[in-house]
């Protein structure tokens, strides 16, 4: 009897102590971008332990059928003196105890949920339940009652905190029920409680070079009572004391608010990259918390590293060789038509060599694929055609000023989409296999991604070449390329082709052919595109044949159908490469290296016009030219042969 009653006093015991965790606050949505989104815990003694517990979130939706989509653990955590523990992003203020991203909290129809266990009880996809159920909140922003999830969580009320981008919260009130009132994030719904002091870091600036000054300012809420002591960080991946002087550890005087320290970068010799210091408290105790914290500042590196070649909009031809191994495409000779194009597809689509990455392992292959010629530590941009940071990756719902991925092929034309296996970086050891019937693995098939601006890529969308030309006022540098991206891939993969004009909505076919074969011929590859050809085939074990054999469009596509290919026949690229056309850009006159035999020389407009036209002789050393300002074509035809330079006018 004895022991019954032991047992059932001690079952009392836990229960009431599993009582004392509750969800306080809760913001699903506000305004903006939604990065200012929190959930805060209450526990009912102060600086209580948070080991055992994890907090959920589940999706009301239809197709979240009221199941798990995050998941954080609490192992490790505890709530502060007034009994809060505060779970947001780093743009919330005061700062989280625990950091999550930002935009992640769904606005409902949905609940967030507190329970003993940890998060491997909760994989993605768990349906809600009442099974070691803590605490639940069931909540929308002006949405219909989810009737079902509150019957799933034992919840007889859904709590709405108002219509999209409101500028409210939910509260817990010390009854139990709820008001939905201004945010008041790491402090007491009811006012009560311990007085923290906020301290502010700012700077008047948030990007520098080597060489330059930080001042970093340490602002408190309220004046300090005694000498507030304390610490700071800058560390950050490669970013460390080497980089700068500088005291890291300031006071702040009794009675005062303020205190400010400038850091000197050091200008080093070494191309490190662009770092982004973070700085960040080390040692504040309560009362004083951090209002904002990991505060991110760029320093541009000066050192970086320009290409022995150039841009797409300043082009050189022959200083980057194909990596191709031997033999490469020595089994398409003799071959025509539909047997041409099948042979290149089992070059290209070989799956005991072909190698698949992930999506964001595209993200690396990019920085490097399409690093800027003349910046080491930036990407080019197709489309925009110029240099913006690696480090300027799209991480958010902001694009603005930053680079993400573009599919010059679109998902929603070509049905490839991503799984969650995309989102993991394993780099460039760990791959799939995959085949020609592998179309999911075009999504993330870096010869047909292309580091673009943002905003561009939101008006691109997924229009067809043609349609869409780029924006207005740049000189079409990416045209051939990206026709020769799409033309790989519909060799490359089977479900995907190519047809004349702009077919409405059929999956798997992409146009305009005509505007491609213009396109491809009046931007032929050049050094850069070259190298992006090379670092990808590290990647991912093939190549795209039109680069290193741009006269196989023709034989699939233009003007050569029906007719065999055979290598030797081909453009002897060697000796061609040997021919100089300089200066580019040029004003009035350019001068020809390199011309061994008598040939013709035309001049032609983008849009396919020849306007100068006159043979030349081997010793012929310069050429008039009266054109005027913009981007030409810069033709050398031989008896069998010929090359296509670009030719900027100043």
């Amino acid at each position: 009897m004895k022991h019954t009653f032991y047992a059932a006093m001690m079952l009392f015991i836990v229960q009431q102590s599993i009582a004392q965790i509750v969800i306080n606050e809760l913001d699903c949505d506000t305004p903006g971008i939604d990065d200012k989104e929190f959930v805060e815990l209450k526990s009912d003694t102060p600086n209580l332990s948070l080991d055992g517990y994890v907090v959920v979130f589940f999706n009301g939706s239809d197709s979240g059928a009221d199941s798990s989509y995050m998941t954080i653990d609490l192992d490790g955590y505890q709530t502060d003196p007034n009994g809060l523990l505060l779970i947001g992003s780093d743009a919330v203020e005061p700062f989280p105890q625990l950091l999550i991203s930002a935009n992640v909290i769904q606005n409902g129809a949905d609940a967030v949920a507190v329970y003993l266990g940890s998060d491997f009880d909760f994989p993605e996809g768990t349906l809600a339940t009442q099974t070691n159920l803590i605490d639940a909140l069931v909540y929308d922003t002006s949405d219909a009652d989810d009737t079902e999830l509150m019957a799933l969580l034992g919840v007889s009320e859904q709590i709405n905190e108002g219509s999209g981008n409101n500028t409210n919260s939910i509260q817990r009130n010390n009854d139990g029920t709820y008001t939905v009132a201004a945010p008041t994030p790491r402090a007491l719904n009811d006012g009560s409680g311990e007085a923290f002091n906020a301290i502010t870091i700012s700077t008047s600036q948030t990007q520098y070079n080597e060489d330059e000054i930080i001042t970093l300012i340490f602002t408190a809420q309220e004046n300090v009572t005694a000498d507030l002591e304390f610490s700071f960080s800058l560390d950050n991946s490669g970013f460390n004391s080497s980089d700068y002087a500088g005291p890291t550890t300031l006071t702040i005087p009794e009675g005062d608010i303020i205190v400010s320290i400038p850091l000197a970068l050091i200008d080093d010799d070494l191309d490190e990259g662009d770092e982004e210091p973070l700085v960040r408290f080390t040692d504040l105790q309560w009362p004083y918390i951090p209002n904002n914290n990991f505060l991110k500042l760029r320093v541009v590196d000066n050192d970086f590293t320009m290409a022995d070649f150039g841009t797409p909009i300043n082009p050189t031809y022959g200083v980057v060789s194909s990596t191709q191994p031997n033999g490469y495409y020595d089994s398409l000779d003799g071959l025509a038509d539909d047997n041409l194009k099948q042979a290149l597809q089992d070059i290209i689509a070989d799956p005991a060599t072909v190698r698949a990455q992930t999506y964001n392992d595209c993200i690396d292959i990019l920085k490097e694929a399409d690093q800027n010629p003349e910046n080491s530590n930036q990407v080019w941009l197709v489309y925009l055609e110029e240099g913006r940071a690696k480090l300027d990756f799209q991480t958010t719902s902001v694009n603005t000023g930053k680079w993400n991925r573009e599919h010059t092929f679109p998902r929603s034309r070509a049905g490839y989409f991503s799984i969650e296996e995309d989102e993991i970086a394993d780099g460039i050891d760990v791959y799939w296999e995959t085949k020609a019937d592998s179309l999911r693995h075009g999504n993330s098939d870096a010869h047909a991604l292309r580091a673009v601006d943002g905003p561009e890529n939101s008006s691109r969308g997924n229009q067809f070449y043609g349609e869409y030309n780029g924006p207005t006022g740049t000189l079409g540098g990416f045209k051939g390329d990206v026709a020769r991206s799409v033309f790989y891939l519909a060799v490359r993969y089977n479900g995907l082709e190519i047809v004349n004009g702009f077919p409405d909505g059929i999956v798997g076919q992409f146009g305009d052919l005509a505007t491609l074969l213009d396109w491809h011929r009046n931007d032929p590859p050049d050094d850069f595109e070259m190298n992006r050809n090379n670092v990808v085939y590290n990647w991912q074990f093939n190549r795209n044949p039109f680069i290193d054999q741009p006269e196989l469009v023709e034989y699939i596509w233009g003007n050569m159908i029906g007719e065999t290919w055979d290598q030797p026949l081909s453009v002897d690229e060697s000796q061609l490469r040997e021919i100089v056309i300089y200066p580019n850009p040029a004003t009035d006159r350019i001068y020809i290296k390199g011309l061994e035999q008598q040939a013709e020389i035309s001049v032609i407009s983008l849009d396919g016009k020849i306007l100068q036209s006159e043979k030349v002789e081997p010793n012929t050393s310069n050429i008039n030219l009266n054109l005027q300002s913009g981007l030409y074509l810069f033709k050398v035809q031989f008896e069998d042969r010929s090359i296509v330079r670009k030719l900027i006018i100043k």
